[in-house]
């Protein structure tokens, strides 16, 4: 009697728990490093996981490197071997918390709000604060959007003398997440 019991309040923990939770794993993350004047340097992932913790504003993303898709198949081959080496560095992650979220704040305007946290790519970590967000409450989703840039060089990442006025030392990072109740 004793075991049904403890897996009962165990069940009910977890069910409790993960109903504080929203996600998605279609979520979007693009970024674009282009200089004027040259072919364009950007690249799209439609496959990203995030999840928000509505109790106290924790969120994380995590991105397959490999799943960023570029205009050029060559671009993404060079950016995939040389770049992100991501046979190495398979995944991007981000992992941070929304300053002042409140879920019974969320409605169906755009409430604006920044997150702080770190963000994780070709195995260096950085710290990335104030970054602006826009969260929205649709229906049964939580929609979260913004934009941050960062330095290729803040990731350890070396662009060859040949290509270095082809790509632009500050890359901008956009996202956009539909997450759902779990």
């Amino acid at each position: 009697m004793r075991q049904i019991i403890g897996l009962f309040l165990l069940l009910t923990g977890t069910i409790a728990t993960s109903q504080n939770r929203y996600l998605t794993k279609t979520g979007e993350l693009s970024f674009e490093a282009s200089v004027p004047s040259f072919e364009e340097v950007a690249a799209k992932n439609e496959s990203v996981t995030a999840i928000l913790n509505t109790e106290n504003g924790e969120f994380a993303a995590l991105a397959l490197v490999k799943a960023f898709r570029f205009k050029n198949a060559l671009m993404e081959e060079h950016f995939n071997e040389n770049y992100a080496e991501s046979d190495t560095y398979p995944k991007a992650l981000f992992k941070g918390d929304i300053n002042g979220f409140e879920l019974s704040n969320l409605s169906k305007t755009e409430s604006k709000m920044t997150i702080n946290g770190s963000l994780t790519f070709h195995g260096v970590t950085k710290t990335q604060n104030s970054i602006p967000v826009i969260l929205k409450m649709e229906a049964d989703h939580i929609m979260i959007s913004g934009s941050f840039k960062v330095m290729v060089s803040d990731f350890e990442i070396e662009i060859p003398k040949v290509v270095k006025n082809k790509l632009s030392e500050e890359v901008a990072v956009v996202f956009n997440f539909k997450l759902k109740k779990k």
